[in-house]
């Protein structure tokens, strides 16, 4: 029987593909903490767990009328970012991917009632919120991504979380589960951008955003996810990246709203040009997911 060892929030900001010059240059002359964060998770996290499959959900793979997993024996190529090519360009991937898994879950959320579709197509893009994680946590485990659907609501994607977690079980996989992206979202004007681009969460959109996602992050330490999930429609007001699709997934992998493992920083809670960053780790508890 597989089992999910670890499962996190975790942040893609393109900064983190920028090299350690250009990261000072925008962020005071100090490096943004969630290069370090990377760096101790793959180092004293997944080095210690040993997974063999990381199933990363993607927040900027946006579907529109159903789910999508990668289901290929393997993914290989060169990535250059549409959005901000100075930062993310020829960016080189190499991955062996699990296309039983990628199968099994598309069947599973279909069963559990939300539209699925696992992709083998060659030609299926590849976006920086998978490569930018690929390029500092993966060694030699599986990866396979997942979109979010942006007509979801937030109980498709726990029920797509639901089906990737027994996907993980029948399968006998070891494995993490990503929530690549942010928390609130929203960015400032161009002409506003140079001055906020600093890392200090004084520059997220608003005060109120900010306060928003800090009490998140409070329930996330307290492993209180039922808060989470029950004060979504107020969390939206503050746009949270793909509708926070990347983290309910992450969530109903483990068991959604009974989740009750705390998390912990592996970064501080960080500024991007408006929107709020950071690296939050669940470990999987000694009496389980929802003990």
């Amino acid at each position: 029987m597989g089992e999910i060892v670890g499962v996190g929030l975790i942040s893609h900001a393109p900064t983190i593909m920028f090299n350690e010059e250009m990261r000072h240059e925008i962020n005071e002359g100090k490096e943004i903490s969630l290069v370090p964060g990377l760096v101790k998770l793959r180092d004293e996290v997944f080095d210690r767990l040993q997974p063999d499959l990381m199933v990363i959900i993607d927040s900027h793979w946006f579907t529109t009328v159903e789910h999508v997993i990668s289901a290929h024996a393997r993914r290989q190529g060169h990535m250059t970012s549409s959005e901000l090519p100075r930062g993310m360009a020829g960016i080189p991937y190499d991955y062996a991917g699990d296309p039983e898994f990628g199968r099994l879950a598309a069947t599973l959320g279909d069963e559990l009632g939300t539209p699925t579709h696992a992709s083998e197509d060659d030609h299926l893009p590849v976006y920086y919120a998978t490569v930018n994680l690929v390029e500092y946590l993966h060694k030699e485990e599986k990866v396979v991504s997942v979109s979010v659907v942006q007509t979801g609501e937030p109980d498709d994607f726990l029920t797509m979380g639901a089906a990737i977690g027994e996907a993980v079980s029948r399968l006998d996989r070891r494995a993490v589960v990503l929530a690549s992206g942010g928390m609130s979202h929203t960015f400032w004007p161009l002409k506003q951008l140079p001055k906020h681009e600093a890392s200090d969460p004084v520059h997220i959109f608003t005060p109120e955003a900010r306060a928003a996602d800090e009490e998140r992050l409070d329930w996330m330490r307290a492993g209180n996810h039922r808060r989470i999930v029950e004060s979504m429609d107020d969390y939206m007001q503050h746009n949270p990246e793909g509708d926070f699709g990347h983290f309910l997934m992450m969530l109903g992998s483990v068991g959604g709203a009974n989740c009750t493992a705390p998390g912990e920083l592996y970064s501080d809670y960080e500024n991007a040009t408006g929107t709020g960053q950071v690296h939050v780790w669940f470990e999987k508890p000694e009496g389980g997911w929802t003990a």
